[in-house]
């Protein structure tokens, strides 16, 4: 959500009304979360200006561990350098930190290529936001969930219950810090990740939304006691339930 927002900001700044605007302290604490949305807290450090030149050799964009070749265009202006200087700053302060971490395994190579085309400068702020935004969308529409046996079959249903919430077993990237919350798109999603945790044995939709529109689901590590709840639904592992009853 931070990287997207980010991403959102710096393509208005790249098309801005006054030009191609740079952000010349670009560092985290410039920035802040409103509304999810990622708002610039200063902008007495932004500049419209672009490096004169006279040849190409006038246009290097140098970094601390990087530079990079621009071009010098007809009317003597190094050739989208406050784009290019804002979209690596957001690859070296944001995307390196945010971006390989909490992704499902199947966006993870679709965040990869967007890291390393950002950090070579191969996407502009154009390809980077439409990056982004195909990986917002099979994450929200579920495509990116591969052909797998279906494993909701494993499990008992029961509806109009969910069970007593208390400190359970940790996974990451949870939601809560006293148990596994996490972000699914489907019950059967919540499945394969129960069933890929040795802990869990059960698991709840709770009506929870994270800023996408996803559920989330609560894993748990036992089969605690049942509060009657009509909007909810437990889902138990039959192996679970079948080892309760003996």
């Amino acid at each position: 959500q931070i990287c997207l927002s980010l991403v959102k900001l710096l393509f208005y700044l790249a098309h801005s009304p006054l030009g191609s605007i740079a952000l010349l302290d670009f560092q985290p604490r410039q920035f802040v979360m409103v509304d999810g949305n990622l708002k610039v807290t200063d902008m007495d450090d932004a500049s419209t200006e672009e490096l004169s030149c006279k040849e190409d050799n006038d246009c290097t964009l140098d970094f601390p561990t990087k530079s990079f070749p621009l071009q010098c265009s007809a009317v003597g202006k190094c050739e989208g350098i406050n784009e290019k200087k804002n979209l690596f700053n957001a690859y070296r302060y944001f995307f390196t930190y945010l971006l390989p971490h909490s992704a499902p395994p199947a966006l993870r190579p679709f965040l990869s290529d967007i890291l390393n085309a950002t950090g070579d400068l191969r996407y502009g702020i154009n390809e980077t936001l439409k990056a982004f935004e195909k990986v917002l969308h099979l994450y929200k529409s579920g495509l990116y969930l591969q052909k797998r046996p279906l494993l909701l079959k494993e499990y008992i249903s029961l509806k109009g219950f969910r069970m007593v919430e208390g400190e359970d077993y940790k996974c990451w990237p949870s939601y809560s810090h006293l148990g596994c919350l996490l972000s699914v798109h489907s019950a059967e999603e919540a499945a394969a990740i129960c069933n890929s945790q040795s802990q869990c044995q059960s698991f709840i939709i709770t009506q929870q939304r994270t800023w996408t529109g996803r559920p989330l689901a609560s894993f748990q590590s036992s089969l605690t006691d049942l509060i009657p709840d009509a909007n909810a639904v437990v889902y138990i592992k039959r192996s679970a339930s079948s080892g309760k009853r003996r």
